[in-house]
């Protein structure tokens, strides 16, 4: 049986809590748990302010490192490291405890923006970058497993939405910041400066986790070996994933030999790190499982183009299409919170439903603004409601991994729960922009290129032949999300 399946023979419910412990830590934000909440919301923070900061510069970044044709590698190698970093966190967690993995992808992630910062070349930027994404593959996997060990079931959902909430102020935030820093400062600056943000995190969370998840799950059980082979198979789905991702932003007969390597990397790998089950939606963690990867996948890649969409067909300039998604962060953390209160716990499946309904409405409305007659602001309230839907929905496939993973394995299925969000990330971009890119829209790693230079001529099919596409993904996510619980 695969450490990924749900087990009938293990009592997977949180350890009990005696009253007294019960009443004397409250919430989240009680004096048993006050310290540990803040020190992790901290860590989401900071990860919440690089992803949006980062991005604002790396345009004049690659630019002035005369690196634009290798802009793309800028972000696969962010995503193709943090595939793998994410099955080792989540052995590394089971085995010898989240502290270790957590402290490590800090560490690295922070070394990983100063490598970017003080780089020379693309090529070393890349490396950056790619150092990057190690740490926030270890990071993230190890925040799920801390979650699992040292919060009981009743305040999970709560955690779960203030991380999603610790990304509102950098949504808004942080591109403007980042634009004002790289104007006046440089670029560099910002990889450099953000840094120094991991001090507060370390400092505040990590006695807390020594004290509340360190160690193994079962201190008196045998420590396991790492599993070579699942070690191996995330190294080949990494490599996979990065060729698949060059094949469908390149046309050339090359892109069709790298397609047709990744895939061949990719397909075995995938079937051995998920859960037995997932590519059909079998009951309960497989189809939490997939739908995460589902959710996540249709809303990112139809949101790519957003911006890019306002600037070549509508003229708005970058920073206004930028700011069209900006409410996104606040609908997002309602929806998380919404999800999280008690009284809804009964109706977690229907709220999954109706918020992958409400993704699959927006990301079908967007394109409507290729109509002159239809409110460019149209996008924005669109987003909005997509965005509360998808907080509803990644805040609960969260609560409900958690719930369905013994101790022992929560490491493992977080690491399937984030491998098939960034998975599913890659993949729906690449189909997304090779069918944009073939219906005249452009090549897909010129985006931020057009984007500041406010060029227009893509084709309006183009976008539509993204948004749709993505649309439909999103109403089969409605109904995968009909089956995450299991029969009873």
């Amino acid at each position: 049986m695969s450490a990924l399946e749900p087990r009938d023979d293990v009592d997977v419910s949180p350890p009990a809590v005696d009253a007294p412990v019960a009443a004397e830590s409250g919430g989240v934000l009680g004096r048993t748990y006050r310290a540990l909440s803040i020190g992790i919301v901290s860590v989401v923070f900071l990860i919440a302010f690089e992803a949006t900061a980062v991005g604002t510069a790396m345009p004049v970044a690659a630019r002035e490192l005369h690196g634009i044709p290798l802009y793309a590698f800028a972000f696969s190698a962010y995503f193709t490291t943090s595939l793998f970093a994410m099955v080792l966190s989540g052995q590394w967690a089971d085995r010898r405890g989240p502290l270790a993995p957590l402290a490590t992808g800090i560490s690295a992630f922070g070394a990983g923006l100063l490598l970017s910062g003080t780089a020379g070349s693309m090529w070393m930027f890349i490396a950056g970058r790619a150092v990057q994404g190690l740490g926030g593959g270890l990071v993230i996997v190890a925040l799920y497993v801390v979650i699992g060990r040292a919060y009981p079931e009743r305040l999970r959902p709560s955690i779960m939405a203030a991380f999603a909430a610790s990304w509102v102020i950098p949504s808004v935030v942080g591109p403007l910041a980042a634009g004002t820093v790289t104007e006046h400062l440089g670029w560099r600056w910002v990889f450099i400066g953000i840094p120094v943000l991991v001090v507060f995190p370390l400092a505040l969370a990590l006695p807390a986790i020594r004290r509340r998840a360190s160690g193994p799950a079962d201190p008196a059980a045998p420590v396991e070996p790492y599993d070579r082979r699942r070690i191996v198979l995330a190294l080949g789905m990494s490599v996979g994933a990065g060729l698949l991702q060059y094949a469908g932003q390149e046309r050339n007969w090359f892109a069709l030999f790298a397609a047709v390597a990744g895939a061949a990397l990719l397909v075995p790998a995938v079937r051995g790190l998920l859960p037995r089950g997932t590519a059909r939606a079998a009951r309960g963690l497989p189809s939490v499982v997939l739908l995460r990867g589902v959710a996540a996948g249709s809303f990112i890649a139809a949101e790519s183009f957003v911006p890019l969409m306002l600037v070549t067909e509508r003229g708005l300039s970058p920073t206004l299409a930028g700011l069209s998604l900006a409410a996104g962060g606040g609908t997002w953390a309602l929806g998380s919170y919404v999800q999280s209160r008690p009284r809804l716990e009964p109706y977690r499946e229907r709220l999954m439903v109706g918020g992958m309904v409400l993704v699959a409405a927006a990301i079908a409305a967007a394109p409507s603004v290729l109509i002159d007659a239809v409110p460019v602001w149209t996008v924005a309230v669109a987003w909005a409601f997509g965005c509360f839907g998808m907080g509803m929905v990644i805040a609960s496939t969260s609560v409900l991994l958690l719930k369905l993973s013994a101790p022992e394995e929560a490491g493992a299925n977080s690491a399937a729960l984030q491998i098939s969000d960034g998975l599913s990330n890659v993949l729906l971009l690449a189909a997304g922009g090779a069918a944009f890119a073939a219906l005249g829209g452009g090549a897909v790693g010129a985006v931020h290129e057009a984007a500041e230079a406010g060029a227009s001529g893509s084709h309006p099919g183009a976008f539509a032949a993204v948004f749709l596409p993505m649309a439909g993904v999103a109403l089969v996510g409605a109904w995968v999300a009909t089956r995450v619980r299991t029969k009873s």
